[in-house]
C-alpha cells in the first residue's frame, strides 16, 4: 500500500504592514513559484538542486545550502549547495557543537547573524560572507536538516524576508519527506520486482522445457502466470517401462504465496510418484503430507494420470479438479468422482482408466480458462471451450488466444495453464 505522502498546513501569521509591503509582496510571489516547483520534485537529488538554485536565483547575492540530518551519527550532512565553495556535498558538522547548523540543529530554532563576525557559532562559508540565516527544517516536530542562506551584506535580511524564508522552509521539510517516502516505495518495488522476476525465471525454467517425446502420443503445453509467478503447473514425470506421470494442478491464492505451495507441493509429487503405482494412491498420499504442512485455508486441486504407452491406457484421478475434456469424434467432459482438494481433509481419490486410441485426444485444464472474463462479466465457460474443440484445427495455443481475446480488459485475470495429450 502506498505511504501517503505529507501535507503543509502550517501558516505564518503576518502583520498587516508587513503583508503591504512592496518589498514582501515581490519576494513572497518569487518564493511561491519557487515552493510550487520544489513540491513537484520527488527525486531527492533533484529536489535539493532545485531548492539552492531556485532561491539563490530568486534572491540574489546569496549562498544557499541544505543539510540533512544524519540519524546513524548524529551529524548534519551537506546535501544541497549554490555558492559556497568553502564546503562541498558530503561534509558533515556536529550537532550542537559545529556552526550555525550545529546549533539550529540542536535547538530546532531559527538563527539569525546579522553580523557573521559577531557570532559565536558561526563558521566561515565565504570570506566575504557578512550575514546568515539557519532555519530548522521540521516534520512532526522533529528536526531532519537544516536551510542555510548566506549574504554578502550586513543584515541583508530584512524581518519580511525572514518570515518568507521560515515559510519556504516548511515546504522544503515536506517536499523532502515526500521525496524519501517516494524514494523507500521505488526501492521497495524494485526489491520486489527483481524478486518476482527471479521466482518468475525459476518457474520458467521448470515448465519451460521440452514436452517429453512418447511413442504414438504429442503433447502441447500452455502455461501464462497472471502476474510475475503462477500457482497453476503441469509436469510430467518419466515411470519408467514407457509409463509416464501427466500432472496439472491449480494452487489457491495467487502470487508469491501460491508459487512457493506450488512448489512444495510439486517436489512432493515428484518423491511419491515413483513408489506409488496408481494415482489414487499417489494422490492419498500426497494430501496426507499437505494436510500435515499446509498453511490452514490453503489447497489445492490436481488432476493426476499415468499413462501406460504401449497399452494406450491413461488411469486418472482428480482431486476436486476441473473434469478433462476427452476430444473424440463426440467431445464430452469426462464423468470422473472426484476426492476434496489436497490440503482440506482426509479423502480417497478414485481412478477412472480409458483407452486412447490414435485420433482421441484428453485436455487438462486450469479455471483461469473456463472462468476467464470479459467486461460484462460473462465467463468463457465449458461450453466455448467444448466449441473451440470441434475446430479440425483446434490446438492450446489457439485456446489461449482466443480466451485472450475473450477476457480483454478483465481487470482480475488468473493464471490459465493447459496440457493436450495427443493420440497419433
Amino acid at each position: 500500500m502506498a505511504t501517503p505522502l505529507q501535507s503543509y498546513s502550517e501558516q505564518t501569521i503576518l502583520t498587516p504592514d508587513v503583508q503591504t509591503t512592496c518589498e514582501f509582496v515581490q519576494t513572497l510571489m518569487k518564493m511561491q513559484r519557487a515552493a510550487q516547483l520544489i513540491t513537484s520534485t520527488l527525486d531527492l537529488d533533484q529536489l535539493l538542486d532545485r531548492v539552492v538554485n531556485d532561491l539563490a536565483a530568486s534572491l540574489g547575492n546569496v549562498d544557499v545550502a541544505i543539510w540533512l540530518r544524519h540519524t546513524e551519527t548524529e551529524e548534519m550532512v551537506l546535501q544541497g549547495v549554490r555558492g559556497c565553495r568553502q564546503h562541498h556535498k558530503g561534509e558533515r558538522l556536529k550537532i550542537g557543537r559545529q556552526g550555525i547548523v550545529g546549533h539550529v540543529s540542536a535547538t530546532g530554532q531559527m538563527h539569525y547573524a546579522p553580523d557573521v563576525r559577531l557570532d559565536p557559532y558561526y563558521i566561515v562559508c565565504e570570506p566575504n560572507i557578512r550575514s546568515e540565516v539557519s532555519i530548522p527544517l521540521k516534520i512532526g516536530g522533529q528536526v531532519i536538516g537544516v536551510f542555510s542562506v548566506d549574504h554578502i551584506e550586513i543584515n541583508a535580511f530584512s524581518e519580511n524576508q525572514l518570515l518568507v524564508l521560515e515559510a519556504l522552509a516548511g515546504h522544503v521539510a515536506v517536499a523532502i519527506e515526500n521525496s524519501r517516502l517516494f524514494q523507500r516505495e521505488r526501492l521497495e518495488r524494485e526489491r520486489m520486482q527483481r524478486e518476482g522476476d527471479d521466482a518468475r525465471a525459476m518457474q520458467q525454467a521448470i515448465f519451460l522445457k521440452a514436452t517429453p517425446l512418447v511413442p504414438g502420443f504429442a503433447f502441447e503445453t500452455a502455461w501464462h502466470p497472471a502476474g510475475s509467478v503462477a500457482g497453476d503447473w503441469y509436469d510430467f514425470i518419466d515411470l519408467g517401462n514407457e509409463r509416464y506421470g501427466i500432472v496439472l494442478a491449480d494452487v489457491s491464492g495467487k502470487g508469491m504465496s501460491a508459487a512457493l505451495l506450488m512448489s512444495a507441493t510439486r517436489a512432493i509429487l515428484r518423491s511419491f510418484a515413483k513408489l506409488h503405482s496408481s494415482p489414487g494412491e499417489t494422490l492419498a498420499h500426497l494430501n496426507q503430507t499437505l494436510l500435515e504442512d499446509f498453511p490452514m485455508g490453503k489447497f489445492v486441486t490436481m488432476i493426476y494420470a499415468v499413462l501406460d504407452a504401449k497399452s494406450r491406457e491413461l488411469t486418472l484421478a482428480s482431486a476436486g479438479h476441473l473434469r478433462p475434456l476427452l476430444i473424440n469424434s463426440h467431445n464430452s467432459f469426462l464423468e470422473v468422482d472426484s476426492g476434496l482438494p489436497l490440503g482440506l481433509a482426509a479423502s480417497s481419490y478414485p481412478e477412472i482408466t480409458l483407452r486412447l486410441d490414435p485420433g482421441t485426444h484428453l485436455l487438462l485444464y486450469t479455471d483461469g480458462i473456463t472462468e476467464a472474463a470479459n467486461r460484462q462479466s460473462e465467463e468463457y465457460g465449458a461450453t466455448r471451450l467444448l466449441n473451440h474443440f470441434q475446430q479440425s484445427d483446434a490446438c492450446i495455443n489457439g485456446l489461449i488466444a482466443e480466451v485472450r481475446e475473450f477476457s480483454q480488459g478483465s481487470e482480475h485475470p488468473d493464471d490459465a495453464t493447459a496440457v493436450l495429450i495427443r493420440s497419433r
